[in-house]
């Protein structure tokens, strides 16, 4: 399994995913699932990739040669590539077209064989003459874009390091922070899940750059990810101590548990002469 995050901010993109694949307790392996496309001063792009590693390998080789003569003004001439198109919709339109191409072309075989078609993109960047763009692209090739109330996008095990971004990130959180909290939803998820594992690829970009050099591949012995990890899990321990027990029976806390509530308690089973439910 895998998980990808990324994150629109008002400030620039961050990016990160994992690198574990298994098939079995005996099948694991490492691959990149981030594919980064750039064109210093023209254009930005990262591509994340989730589910059948055979799958989203084709769409990945198929995306970096595949053409689209419909540029969609009706005309249908024009040949379009990720390196010719002029938005960022029309790249998502492509990586949504790559998709469809291997359901056609393999889709049958993998049903037949009892292997479900299970591919899902995050697609995200910027072109020159527009602002950046955030896409997910789903495994029957359609696409959504994220929104300011919907910042990020997460493929893979998402449960587990979720909470950390819905409580941390807006629009206008600062780079650095983003990055860092896209780090400690990982943490978490490397935590809680033996499937997603280590090393991690991550990429910030600078709203309007058009290039970055703030990439890293993040191992075991990164220094800022075994700081963070270490004390993230030592201050969720301190505010959970710091926060009081329930308290039955009164005692001098505050907020007592045992309130008379609005609305009926669960029924509860007794033994009695009668067996009634109270």
């Amino acid at each position: 399994m895998t998980y990808c995050v990324a994150i629109k901010l008002n400030a620039g993109l961050v990016f990160l995913s994992d690198s574990r694949t298994n098939a079995g307790l005996d099948q694991i392996s490492s691959f990149r699932k981030m594919m980064v496309y750039e064109k210093a001063g023209d254009r930005f792009m990262v591509l994340l990739s989730a589910g059948n590693l055979s799958i989203s390998q084709s769409v990945r080789e198929i995306l970096q040669v595949q053409q689209l003569h419909d540029a969609g003004d009706g005309k249908g001439d024009a040949p379009l590539t990720i390196w010719s198109a002029t938005s960022m919709f029309d790249v998502a339109r492509l990586a949504g077209a790559a998709v469809r191409r291997v359901y056609e072309r393999d889709g049958a075989a993998l049903q037949r064989a009892g292997v479900d078609f299970n591919v899902s993109l995050l697609l995200g960047g910027q072109i020159k003459g527009e602002g950046m763009r955030l896409f997910q692209v789903y495994s029957a090739g359609n696409f959504i874009e994220s929104t300011a109330e919907t910042p990020y996008f997460q493929v893979g095990e998402s449960k587990y390091g979720k909470p950390v971004l819905d409580r941390v990130l807006t629009p206008d959180t600062p780079l650095n922070e983003a990055a860092k909290c896209a780090l400690v939803s990982m943490d978490s998820t490397l935590k809680s899940n033996l499937s997603v594992g280590l090393p991690l690829d991550l990429v910030v970009y600078e709203e309007g750059r058009l290039a970055t050099d703030r990439i890293v591949c993040i191992d075991e012995n990164n220094p800022y990810f075994r700081m963070l990890h270490s004390r993230w899990g030592e201050k969720l321990r301190q505010v959970f101590d710091s926060i009081e027990d329930p308290a039955w029976n009164g005692g001098t806390t505050d907020v007592p548990i045992r309130v008379e509530p609005a609305r009926s308690r669960p029924l509860k089973k007794i033994t009695n002469p009668r067996d009634k439910l109270i």
